[in-house]
């Protein structure tokens, strides 16, 4: 199945379709089709805390929010979920006191796989991590 792009307000609607990513809590800021760029917000909650009371980020969360916005970015052009084929992350500074600002950058959506690149900013705009994803996209 694969339609027309999917808008912002579609994409925030589908979010909410699985628990663990309603879990998360995500807000599309934007979604360009035409960039093949998404971008969400993660709002910090204590349950992402790296140590209680810290305010810090812990890393899986990080993560799974990583590989939930490159999923939503090949969901944005396919119009369905895609299972990950591959994924890795690197954290370049903690994350404190901040939202998250994570933006998805489509880097190939081919006819088995698509490669999505993925920054996580706090809410300065300083980049605190970089994901890539690999995603199945054979229907």
């Amino acid at each position: 199945m694969s339609g027309p792009p999917l808008s912002r307000e579609e994409l925030q609607e589908r979010l909410a379709h699985s628990a663990f990513i309603d879990s998360l809590q995500l807000t599309v800021l934007s979604a360009d089709p035409g960039a093949q760029q998404l971008v969400m917000r993660a709002a910090m909650r204590p349950e992402f805390e790296r140590g209680r009371g810290t305010g810090q980020w812990h890393g899986g969360p990080i993560a799974a929010i990583i590989d939930t916005v490159g999923d939503y970015a090949m969901v944005m052009l396919l119009g369905r979920p895609l299972p990950t084929v591959n994924f890795r992350v690197d954290y370049l500074r903690p994350a404190i006191d901040t939202a998250l600002i994570v933006t998805a950058r489509v880097r190939r959506n081919g006819r088995l796989v698509g490669i999505v690149d993925v920054d996580v900013a706090n809410e300065a705009g300083t980049l605190l991590a970089i994901g890539r994803a690999t995603y199945a996209t054979a229907t």
